[in-house]
């Protein structure tokens, strides 16, 4: 049987085509001569993440990421399957870390298998995980930084702008400043014997004052000594008469607190103390009555004629003490 070129041409080009899609998935990681198993699990989001990408344990590739589905039903969380060789023992609880694939920026997910918890069926569900990379963490860092360098060259600028105004006046201030001190220069030297002849009268009063110095220490010092002399004394003097007085004082209390003397008995003996408010008001009494009737006390004639004794009244008021007066004549 004869087979014609056409069949030739169209066979070799199925073969082409066929060899073509399977080495273009055999480089993307397909191994279709060793059987996997494959896994699952759920990501809020993946980061640029794409099929192909390696699943790698401790840094080796171990498999690759099948598949990923998008789950409106749960909130536009995604769906990765994982397609690992079977020689892989997974065990549950195992977490499916999200992690950058070098600085280029791509993508992988890194296992953290543990050892001591039973294996996982085909099929099963992985623990999401995810790590902040590096581009992330360069982001992070350098956002702050930037709008720090932007402020800061805003007032750069603005420190600039001012500049500017403060360099014109500052050219101002330095040739004012010239003048100024041209004319000191030129005041300094119309005025040169002037000064030579102050400056030394200011030398001779200093040497003048420093000999008058010399001469009036010893004088205040003599002055000193005296003065300290008398204040010690008049001090001392002082002293002992207070502590004089302070002695008088002290025995004066003490004799008025032991009763002894006047003073000490009438504070301390209450029945002097009662029999002197007695005679004060037996006296206060006898006094007014005294005054509001003489002729009971006091009686006397000019012409010698003997007054009749005085004949006190129904209504008079005894007196605790009564000290009746002779008649006298003249």
């Amino acid at each position: 049987m004869k087979i014609s070129q056409e069949v030739k041409v169209g066979l070799l080009a199925v073969v082409s085509l066929l060899m073509f899609y399977y080495g273009f998935r055999f480089l993307k990681g397909s191994d279709f001569f060793s059987s996997t198993n494959k896994y699952q699990v759920v990501y809020d989001n993946i980061d640029g993440l794409v099929p192909s990408n390696p699943v790698r344990i401790n840094g080796l590739s171990v498999g690759r990421v099948k598949s990923i589905e998008i789950l409106q039903n749960q909130d536009n969380k995604l769906l990765v399957t994982l397609e690992l060789n079977k020689t892989i023992r997974v065990t549950q609880g195992s977490k499916a870390v999200l992690d950058d694939d070098g600085l280029l920026g791509g993508k992988l997910i890194r296992l953290n298998i543990n050892s001591k918890a039973p294996e996982l069926e085909d099929g099963g569900m992985l623990v999401a995980a995810k790590e902040s990379g590096l581009s992330a963490l360069i982001r992070e860092k350098t956002l702050p930084v930037l709008n720090n360098v932007d402020s800061l060259t805003f007032q750069l600028n603005r420190v600039v702008a001012q500049f500017d105004q403060t360099g014109s006046m500052l050219k101002q201030t330095l040739q004012s400043a010239n003048n100024g001190v041209k004319t000191l220069d030129l005041t300094i030297a119309e005025n040169r014997a002037g000064l030579k002849a102050t400056l030394a009268s200011v030398s001779h009063l200093a040497a003048s004052l420093v000999e008058t110095e010399k001469q009036l220490k010893p004088i205040l010092a003599k002055a000193d000594t005296f003065a300290d002399s008398l204040q010690g004394l008049q001090l001392k003097q002082t002293l002992l008469t207070v502590n004089k007085t302070v002695d008088n004082l002290q025995k004066i209390l003490a004799d008025v607190n032991s009763g002894r003397g006047s003073l000490g008995k009438l504070t301390s003996d209450e029945k002097l103390y009662q029999n002197v408010n007695a005679t004060a008001a037996s006296l206060e009494k006898l006094l007014t009555d005294l005054r509001e009737h003489p002729k009971r006390y006091v009686q006397f004639s000019l012409f010698g004629k003997k007054e009749q004794p005085y004949t006190a009244p129904a209504t008079s008021t005894t007196i605790t003490t009564v000290i009746p007066a002779d008649s006298t004549k003249k």
